[in-house]
Protein backbone atom coordinates (compact mmCIF):
# COMPACT_ATOMS: atom_id res chain seq x y z
CA UNK A 1 0.00 0.00 0.00
CA UNK A 2 1.82 3.50 -1.05
CA UNK A 3 0.17 6.81 0.26
CA UNK A 4 0.10 9.02 -2.57
CA UNK A 5 -1.45 13.06 -2.91
CA UNK A 6 -3.69 13.62 -5.55
CA UNK A 7 -4.22 17.31 -6.41
CA UNK A 8 -7.64 18.21 -7.96
CA UNK A 9 -9.18 15.66 -6.69
CA UNK A 10 -12.70 16.68 -6.56
CA UNK A 11 -12.13 16.99 -10.54
CA UNK A 12 -12.83 15.07 -13.32
CA UNK A 13 -9.59 13.27 -13.72
CA UNK A 14 -8.71 13.48 -10.13
CA UNK A 15 -11.78 12.00 -8.69
CA UNK A 16 -11.78 9.17 -10.83
CA UNK A 17 -7.69 8.46 -10.24
CA UNK A 18 -8.27 8.56 -6.83
CA UNK A 19 -10.93 6.01 -7.02
CA UNK A 20 -9.00 3.30 -8.66
CA UNK A 21 -5.99 4.07 -6.43
CA UNK A 22 -8.70 3.45 -3.53
CA UNK A 23 -10.01 0.44 -5.26
CA UNK A 24 -6.33 -1.34 -5.38
CA UNK A 25 -5.77 -0.07 -2.19
CA UNK A 26 -3.51 2.59 -1.66
CA UNK A 27 -4.15 5.43 0.84
CA UNK A 28 -5.26 8.67 -0.62
CA UNK A 29 -5.00 12.15 0.84
CA UNK A 30 -6.74 14.24 -1.57
CA UNK A 31 -6.81 18.32 -2.10
CA UNK A 32 -8.77 20.64 -4.04
CA UNK A 33 -10.03 24.31 -3.38
CA UNK A 34 -13.45 23.76 -4.74
CA UNK A 35 -13.25 27.05 -6.64
CA UNK A 36 -16.45 27.91 -8.40
CA UNK A 37 -14.93 28.16 -12.05
CA UNK A 38 -17.64 25.62 -12.70
CA UNK A 39 -20.30 24.20 -10.54
CA UNK A 40 -18.67 23.57 -7.33
CA UNK A 41 -21.55 21.14 -6.85
CA UNK A 42 -20.62 18.92 -9.14
CA UNK A 43 -16.94 18.53 -7.58
CA UNK A 44 -18.76 18.42 -4.12
CA UNK A 45 -20.73 14.90 -5.53
CA UNK A 46 -17.38 13.72 -7.10
CA UNK A 47 -15.79 14.15 -3.51
CA UNK A 48 -19.11 12.00 -1.93
CA UNK A 49 -18.26 9.28 -4.45
CA UNK A 50 -14.61 9.07 -2.05
CA UNK A 51 -15.26 10.04 1.37
CA UNK A 52 -17.06 6.52 1.92
CA UNK A 53 -13.85 4.54 1.34
CA UNK A 54 -11.67 4.34 4.85
CA UNK A 55 -8.61 5.06 3.13
CA UNK A 56 -9.39 8.64 1.45
CA UNK A 57 -8.49 12.04 3.37
CA UNK A 58 -9.93 15.31 1.84
CA UNK A 59 -8.50 18.50 2.46
CA UNK A 60 -9.80 22.01 0.83
CA UNK A 61 -6.67 23.38 0.09
CA UNK A 62 -5.38 25.74 -2.34
CA UNK A 63 -1.88 25.10 -4.30
CA UNK A 64 -0.98 29.21 -3.98
CA UNK A 65 -0.97 28.62 -0.18
CA UNK A 66 2.89 27.64 0.30
CA UNK A 67 2.05 27.46 4.34
CA UNK A 68 -0.71 25.17 3.91
CA UNK A 69 1.47 23.24 1.45
CA UNK A 70 4.45 22.69 3.84
CA UNK A 71 2.55 21.41 6.68
CA UNK A 72 0.23 19.00 4.47
CA UNK A 73 3.84 17.32 3.19
CA UNK A 74 5.04 17.17 6.44
CA UNK A 75 2.24 15.34 7.91
CA UNK A 76 1.64 12.49 5.74
CA UNK A 77 4.85 11.52 4.00
CA UNK A 78 4.00 10.97 0.80
CA UNK A 79 5.25 8.22 -1.10
CA UNK A 80 4.52 9.89 -4.68
CA UNK A 81 2.48 12.59 -5.80
CA UNK A 82 -0.02 12.32 -9.07
CA UNK A 83 -0.64 16.54 -9.44
CA UNK A 84 -3.96 17.33 -11.33
CA UNK A 85 -5.26 20.44 -9.81
CA UNK A 86 -4.77 23.61 -12.24
CA UNK A 87 -6.69 26.47 -13.75
CA UNK A 88 -8.07 24.60 -17.15
CA UNK A 89 -9.55 25.85 -19.92
CA UNK A 90 -8.44 27.52 -23.04
CA UNK A 91 -11.35 30.14 -23.55
CA UNK A 92 -11.18 31.53 -19.77
CA UNK A 93 -7.56 32.18 -20.15
CA UNK A 94 -8.37 34.82 -22.90
CA UNK A 95 -10.07 36.96 -19.71
CA UNK A 96 -8.50 35.64 -16.66
CA UNK A 97 -4.61 35.37 -17.06
CA UNK A 98 -4.00 35.80 -13.52
CA UNK A 99 -5.85 32.69 -12.44
CA UNK A 100 -3.17 30.66 -14.10
CA UNK A 101 -0.38 32.51 -13.27
CA UNK A 102 -1.36 31.67 -9.46
CA UNK A 103 -2.92 28.21 -9.81
CA UNK A 104 -0.52 26.53 -12.54
CA UNK A 105 2.63 28.27 -11.97
CA UNK A 106 3.13 29.49 -8.54
CA UNK A 107 0.77 26.11 -7.33
CA UNK A 108 3.40 23.96 -9.17
CA UNK A 109 6.77 25.72 -7.68
CA UNK A 110 5.15 24.77 -4.64
CA UNK A 111 4.32 20.94 -5.30
CA UNK A 112 8.05 20.59 -6.63
CA UNK A 113 9.47 22.22 -3.60
CA UNK A 114 6.87 20.25 -1.24
CA UNK A 115 8.46 16.97 -3.37
CA UNK A 116 12.13 18.19 -3.46
CA UNK A 117 12.40 18.38 0.34
CA UNK A 118 9.57 15.81 2.12
CA UNK A 119 11.40 12.76 -0.31
CA UNK A 120 8.91 12.27 -2.81
CA UNK A 121 9.74 9.21 -4.90
CA UNK A 122 7.90 10.23 -7.84
CA UNK A 123 6.10 13.13 -9.07
CA UNK A 124 2.92 12.31 -11.72
CA UNK A 125 1.56 15.50 -12.88
CA UNK A 126 -0.85 17.17 -15.44
CA UNK A 127 0.43 18.55 -18.78
CA UNK A 128 -1.61 19.27 -21.57
CA UNK A 129 -1.62 18.69 -25.66
CA UNK A 130 -2.32 22.24 -25.88
CA UNK A 131 1.47 22.88 -25.70
CA UNK A 132 2.22 21.55 -29.27
CA UNK A 133 -0.15 25.28 -30.49
CA UNK A 134 -0.48 25.72 -33.90
CA UNK A 135 1.90 22.61 -34.28
CA UNK A 136 1.04 20.90 -38.11
CA UNK A 137 3.22 17.68 -37.91
CA UNK A 138 0.79 14.82 -37.48
CA UNK A 139 0.70 12.87 -34.72
CA UNK A 140 2.03 15.03 -32.37
CA UNK A 141 5.61 13.46 -31.64
CA UNK A 142 7.22 14.17 -27.58
CA UNK A 143 10.15 15.14 -29.85
CA UNK A 144 8.01 18.25 -31.31
CA UNK A 145 9.28 21.36 -30.82
CA UNK A 146 6.62 22.95 -28.32
CA UNK A 147 8.09 26.78 -28.38
CA UNK A 148 4.82 28.47 -29.74
CA UNK A 149 1.67 27.79 -27.28
CA UNK A 150 -1.32 29.99 -28.68
CA UNK A 151 -3.27 30.52 -25.00
CA UNK A 152 -1.63 31.47 -21.97
CA UNK A 153 -3.14 28.09 -20.65
CA UNK A 154 -0.22 25.99 -23.03
CA UNK A 155 1.77 28.82 -22.04
CA UNK A 156 1.65 27.47 -18.34
CA UNK A 157 2.01 23.92 -18.92
CA UNK A 158 4.79 24.06 -20.99
CA UNK A 159 6.41 26.16 -18.69
CA UNK A 160 5.33 23.25 -15.85
CA UNK A 161 7.38 21.06 -18.14
CA UNK A 162 10.75 23.23 -17.76
CA UNK A 163 10.16 23.25 -14.24
CA UNK A 164 10.23 19.98 -13.50
CA UNK A 165 12.94 19.50 -16.16
CA UNK A 166 15.14 21.77 -13.42
CA UNK A 167 13.99 20.10 -10.56
CA UNK A 168 14.82 16.44 -12.16
CA UNK A 169 18.37 17.76 -12.98
CA UNK A 170 19.52 19.59 -10.07
CA UNK A 171 17.69 17.74 -6.95
CA UNK A 172 17.48 14.49 -8.97
CA UNK A 173 13.53 14.52 -8.07
CA UNK A 174 11.50 11.83 -10.88
CA UNK A 175 9.11 13.75 -12.61
CA UNK A 176 6.72 12.69 -15.15
CA UNK A 177 4.53 14.90 -17.47
CA UNK A 178 1.14 13.73 -19.32
CA UNK A 179 0.11 15.93 -22.25
CA UNK A 180 -3.36 14.68 -21.79
CA UNK A 181 -5.85 14.63 -25.18
CA UNK A 182 -9.56 15.91 -24.70
CA UNK A 183 -10.48 13.57 -22.20
CA UNK A 184 -14.05 12.73 -21.62
CA UNK A 185 -16.82 10.73 -19.65
CA UNK A 186 -18.93 10.16 -16.73
CA UNK A 187 -18.56 12.90 -14.01
CA UNK A 188 -16.66 15.26 -17.04
CA UNK A 189 -16.30 19.37 -16.39
CA UNK A 190 -19.51 21.29 -18.00
CA UNK A 191 -16.91 23.80 -19.91
CA UNK A 192 -15.99 20.69 -22.06
CA UNK A 193 -17.66 20.01 -25.38
CA UNK A 194 -19.14 17.13 -24.71
CA UNK A 195 -20.95 18.29 -21.81
CA UNK A 196 -22.01 21.46 -23.47
CA UNK A 197 -23.08 19.23 -26.55
CA UNK A 198 -25.43 17.29 -24.88
CA UNK A 199 -27.23 19.95 -22.42
CA UNK A 200 -27.92 22.08 -25.94
CA UNK A 201 -29.32 19.10 -27.46
CA UNK A 202 -31.69 17.76 -24.99
CA UNK A 203 -32.97 21.55 -24.69
CA UNK A 204 -33.70 22.12 -27.74
CA UNK A 205 -31.04 24.74 -28.43
CA UNK A 206 -28.36 25.37 -31.32
CA UNK A 207 -24.77 24.15 -30.27
CA UNK A 208 -21.66 26.44 -31.20
CA UNK A 209 -19.79 24.20 -34.16
CA UNK A 210 -16.24 26.18 -34.32
CA UNK A 211 -14.58 26.06 -37.42
CA UNK A 212 -17.59 24.49 -39.35
CA UNK A 213 -17.35 21.53 -37.57
CA UNK A 214 -13.79 20.50 -39.27
CA UNK A 215 -11.77 20.48 -36.23
CA UNK A 216 -10.18 17.07 -34.82
CA UNK A 217 -9.72 16.11 -31.59
CA UNK A 218 -8.22 13.25 -30.02
CA UNK A 219 -10.70 12.02 -27.60
CA UNK A 220 -9.87 10.09 -25.27
CA UNK A 221 -11.77 8.05 -22.07
CA UNK A 222 -11.76 8.66 -18.95
CA UNK A 223 -10.85 4.53 -18.29
CA UNK A 224 -8.71 4.62 -20.46
CA UNK A 225 -6.88 8.10 -18.88
CA UNK A 226 -6.58 6.52 -15.43
CA UNK A 227 -5.15 3.40 -16.33
CA UNK A 228 -2.34 5.06 -17.91
CA UNK A 229 -1.90 7.41 -15.01
CA UNK A 230 -1.57 4.91 -12.70
CA UNK A 231 0.73 2.49 -14.46
CA UNK A 232 2.94 6.27 -15.31
CA UNK A 233 2.88 6.58 -11.69
CA UNK A 234 3.94 3.26 -10.69
CA UNK A 235 7.11 3.70 -13.22
CA UNK A 236 9.47 5.70 -11.33
CA UNK A 237 11.93 7.08 -14.07
CA UNK A 238 15.61 5.36 -13.33
CA UNK A 239 18.21 4.21 -15.64
CA UNK A 240 16.65 2.27 -19.04
CA UNK A 241 13.72 4.46 -18.77
CA UNK A 242 14.50 5.46 -22.83
CA UNK A 243 12.88 8.65 -22.23
CA UNK A 244 15.01 10.66 -20.00
CA UNK A 245 16.24 14.01 -20.72
CA UNK A 246 20.04 13.60 -20.99
CA UNK A 247 21.53 17.28 -18.92
CA UNK A 248 24.18 19.22 -20.65
CA UNK A 249 26.54 18.18 -17.94
CA UNK A 250 26.27 14.55 -19.14
CA UNK A 251 24.35 13.21 -16.57
CA UNK A 252 20.15 12.03 -16.81
CA UNK A 253 18.07 13.27 -15.23
CA UNK A 254 14.75 11.26 -13.86
CA UNK A 255 12.76 13.84 -16.06
CA UNK A 256 9.79 12.16 -18.60
CA UNK A 257 7.14 13.75 -20.64
CA UNK A 258 4.27 11.62 -22.58
CA UNK A 259 1.48 11.96 -24.57
CA UNK A 260 -1.37 10.72 -23.56
CA UNK A 261 -4.39 9.91 -25.84
CA UNK A 262 -6.45 7.84 -28.15
CA UNK A 263 -4.53 7.74 -30.55
CA UNK A 264 -7.64 7.77 -33.01
CA UNK A 265 -8.73 11.52 -33.68
CA UNK A 266 -12.11 12.44 -34.33
CA UNK A 267 -14.06 15.11 -36.26
CA UNK A 268 -15.97 17.18 -34.45
CA UNK A 269 -18.93 16.74 -36.90
CA UNK A 270 -18.48 13.04 -36.33
CA UNK A 271 -19.26 13.68 -32.83
CA UNK A 272 -22.54 15.26 -32.98
CA UNK A 273 -23.68 12.83 -35.42
CA UNK A 274 -22.53 10.13 -32.53
CA UNK A 275 -24.40 12.10 -29.49
CA UNK A 276 -27.43 12.73 -31.68
CA UNK A 277 -27.48 8.68 -32.14
CA UNK A 278 -26.66 8.40 -28.44
CA UNK A 279 -29.46 10.84 -27.56
CA UNK A 280 -32.20 10.14 -29.94
CA UNK A 281 -31.85 13.95 -30.79
CA UNK A 282 -31.18 16.00 -33.90
CA UNK A 283 -28.86 18.71 -33.04
CA UNK A 284 -29.10 22.33 -34.34
CA UNK A 285 -25.89 23.12 -35.23
CA UNK A 286 -24.71 26.83 -35.47
CA UNK A 287 -21.64 26.77 -37.55
CA UNK A 288 -18.59 29.32 -36.56
CA UNK A 289 -15.68 30.13 -37.81
CA UNK A 290 -12.57 29.30 -35.56
CA UNK A 291 -11.95 30.86 -32.33
CA UNK A 292 -8.67 32.42 -31.05
CA UNK A 293 -6.33 30.11 -29.01
CA UNK A 294 -8.05 26.98 -30.80
CA UNK A 295 -6.22 24.64 -32.87
CA UNK A 296 -7.59 22.39 -35.64
CA UNK A 297 -6.20 19.06 -35.02
CA UNK A 298 -4.77 16.82 -32.08
CA UNK A 299 -3.48 13.78 -32.46
CA UNK A 300 -1.54 12.08 -30.08
CA UNK A 301 1.73 9.76 -30.88
CA UNK A 302 1.51 7.31 -27.98
CA UNK A 303 4.43 5.10 -28.95
CA UNK A 304 6.58 5.78 -26.09
CA UNK A 305 3.58 5.39 -23.36
CA UNK A 306 2.89 2.11 -24.70
CA UNK A 307 6.58 0.83 -24.98
CA UNK A 308 7.36 2.07 -21.05
CA UNK A 309 4.31 1.28 -19.17
CA UNK A 310 1.75 -0.81 -21.95
CA UNK A 311 -0.83 1.90 -22.21
CA UNK A 312 -3.88 0.91 -24.91
CA UNK A 313 -6.85 2.73 -24.83
CA UNK A 314 -9.20 0.60 -25.61
CA UNK A 315 -12.50 2.49 -26.02
CA UNK A 316 -14.33 3.62 -28.84
CA UNK A 317 -15.43 6.51 -29.48
CA UNK A 318 -19.01 5.37 -29.77
CA UNK A 319 -18.91 3.01 -26.42
CA UNK A 320 -17.45 6.72 -24.44
CA UNK A 321 -19.98 9.06 -25.84
CA UNK A 322 -22.83 6.28 -24.78
CA UNK A 323 -21.50 5.60 -21.38
CA UNK A 324 -21.74 9.74 -21.19
CA UNK A 325 -25.13 9.68 -22.22
CA UNK A 326 -26.01 7.84 -19.53
CA UNK A 327 -24.29 9.29 -16.89
CA UNK A 328 -25.40 12.79 -17.67
CA UNK A 329 -29.22 11.88 -18.26
CA UNK A 330 -29.55 9.39 -14.44
CA UNK A 331 -26.86 12.78 -12.91
CA UNK A 332 -29.56 15.39 -14.12
CA UNK A 333 -32.39 12.99 -13.63
CA UNK A 334 -33.35 12.82 -17.18
CA UNK A 335 -35.85 10.12 -18.73
CA UNK A 336 -34.86 8.19 -22.02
Amino acid sequence: MSKILVTGAAGFIGMHTAKRLLERGDQVIGIDNLNDYYSPQLKTDRLARLSGDPGFHFEKLSLENRTEMQRLFQQHQFDSVIHLAAQAGVRFSLTNPHAYAESNLVGFVNILEACRHHQVRHLTYASSSSVYGANRSIPFRIEDRVDHPVSLYAATKKANELMAHTYSHLFALPTTGLRFFTVYGPWGRPDMAMWLFTKAILAGKPIDVFNYGRMKRDFTYIDDIVEGVIRTNDTIPGPGIVSESAGNDGTTAPYRIYNIGNNQPVELLHLIETLEKALGVQAQKNLLPMQPGDVESTYADIDALVRDVGFRPSTAIETGVQRFVDWFREYHGLQK
